[in-house]
């Protein structure tokens, strides 16, 4: 774009106009644009360390441990997202346990997913300030590590609550819930933040594993919610299992990254990246060095200049996505409803909210494996994402329901919400996932897992804004 400057140089990575003739196996990693955006980005071949032949990586073992890392990042928000029906019954005057009953409505569950999603952004955009201060301060190991044992113990006081009876306590289990989803969200966003900004020091498929992950971490948690409902007869029965589920992946995941150092594949990049970051000779470029390099806060002027537009964009596509997904969403409800059938009451919400978004979103996510256009100084990028502002009236006239305000429904037909749902899934995994690969590729070596926290913080301040707006959406409607 205008006043951007062209992607430098660096160890890595270099956006050339002529590759090398001859490269390794992780020169797949390339961003193809149109106009100015010809010419692909690649590993660079220079430097201390990239004169040896990388490793392959074996197996795909790295691959999988960042996809499922992925996972496991976005796994502690849509598991508590997807458990609507978990949280109508707990937040409303009900006393049955028939999982197959819709709950009565109340001022609690009608508003929950709004402040849920303020509940979780608003301290996330604060652990992200605090992940960028602490990146040259505190090792990614400790990070990453500290906020997996929180999300952990957090999830297993959640899954001990399922059987207990709040119905004498419901404003005090309301506000317990936000307070878990406050914590965990904070916990969840250092972790994945970190977990980006180690990946900046890899090749490019390998941000794009942990992106693709978040997206099946999603996926993982509809489907496991729609297997619950339809397995088990009484709600609480439901969510117990479906939160041990997610019990279990925490601590799959803990153990996923103690293996990552020990691959071959893993010690050659992060070797890279201890001689090219600030303190030679450190495994990650956190640990040794000087004392003032290790105390240090990167420089956030240079990545802002390489990275503004990038950063924006991933603004504003989370921005536009959680305005809709899931306050307004999954309140739509299918136009059948009264007719009794368990397919509009039970499952069309999981079905066509939570399950067909999350995986549209990872088939977005996924085809930027194949497919990145456009690059990261065009044009076009900027205008895709904003053109996807169009999807919020869409969704505000689908039937959602209860409707105060805007009596009036314009899409009404169950097709209208899987397709504009599907629309949102894609563009959001599309467009969300190539700003934040692009990133980390277009500055020095030294400020990559800098620059992934940043575009983290980007990505999470987009979610923050969007779910205050989403408030204002729901009770306009």
């Amino acid at each position: 774009m205008n006043g951007i400057e062209p992607p430098q140089a660096s160890l890595n990575s270099a956006y050339v106009a002529v590759p090398h003739s001859s490269m390794s196996d992780d020169d797949e990693d390339r961003a193809q644009g149109p106009g100015g955006d010809q010419a692909p980005l690649l590993p660079a071949t220079t430097g201390p360390l990239a004169t040896r032949h990388s490793p392959e990586d074996t197996h795909y073992l790295v691959y999988i441990i960042f996809f499922v890392m992925g996972i496991g990042s976005l796994l502690p928000w849509n598991f508590f997202i997807t458990a609507k029906q978990y949280w109508l019954f707990k937040l409303s005057n009900n006393s049955r346990t028939d999982g197959h009953g819709e709950p009565p409505h109340s001022d609690l569950s009608d508003y929950f997913e709004s402040y849920l999603a303020i509940a979780s952004t608003i301290p996330s955009v604060l652990c992200l300030v605090l992940n960028y201060l602490l990146v040259n301060r505190l090792s990614s190991q400790v990070r990453i590590l500290s906020s997996l044992c929180v999300i952990l113990v957090v999830f297993v006081v959640t899954t001990v609550l399922v059987k207990v009876d709040v119905s004498g306590c419901q404003h005090q289990f309301f506000a317990g819930t936000l307070a878990s989803v406050a914590l965990v969200s904070g916990a969840s966003n250092l972790f994945s933040g970190s977990v980006f900004g180690i990946s900046g020091h890899f090749p490019m498929r390998i941000s794009q594993a942990l992106i693709s992950g978040q997206a099946m971490g999603g996926t993982l948690s509809a489907v496991a919610s729609v297997i619950d409902l339809a397995a088990a007869g009484d709600v609480t029965d439901s969510a117990l299992f479906y939160f041990l589920t997610a019990d279990v992946f925490i601590l799959m995941c803990i153990i996923m990254y103690l293996l990552l150092p020990k691959l071959a594949y893993s010690q050659y990049y992060m070797a890279l990246a201890g001689v090219a970051g600030p303190s030679e000779g450190s495994a990650d470029g956190h640990a040794g060095g000087g004392a003032a390099a290790s105390v240090s806060v990167p420089p956030l002027k240079p990545i802002l200049r390489k990275t503004w537009v990038l950063g924006f964009s991933v603004f504003y596509v989370f921005f536009i996505s959680i305005m809709v997904f899931p306050a307004v969403s999954s309140g739509i409800q299918s136009v059948q409803h009264d007719s009794g059938s368990p397919w509009t009451t039970t499952y069309f919400v999981p079905l066509t909210s939570f399950f067909l978004y999350n995986v549209a979103d990872f088939c977005g996510r996924q085809i930027t494996a194949w497919l990145q256009v456009p690059g990261p100084t065009s044009r076009v990028l900027p205008a895709l994402v904003v053109s996807r502002t169009v999807l919020v009236p869409l969704f505000m006239f689908s039937n959602y329901q209860p409707r105060y305000h805007l009596h009036k429904v314009l899409f009404a037909h169950d097709l209208f919400p899987v397709a504009f749902i599907t629309l949102l899934g894609l563009s959001n995994g599309y467009l969300g996932t190539l700003p934040m690969i692009y990133g980390p590729k277009v500055v020095p070596r030294e400020l990559a897992e800098a620059t992934g926290v940043t575009m983290s913080f980007f990505l999470t301040l987009g979610l923050a804004v969007g779910s205050a707006f989403s408030v204002l959406i729901v009770h306009c409607i």
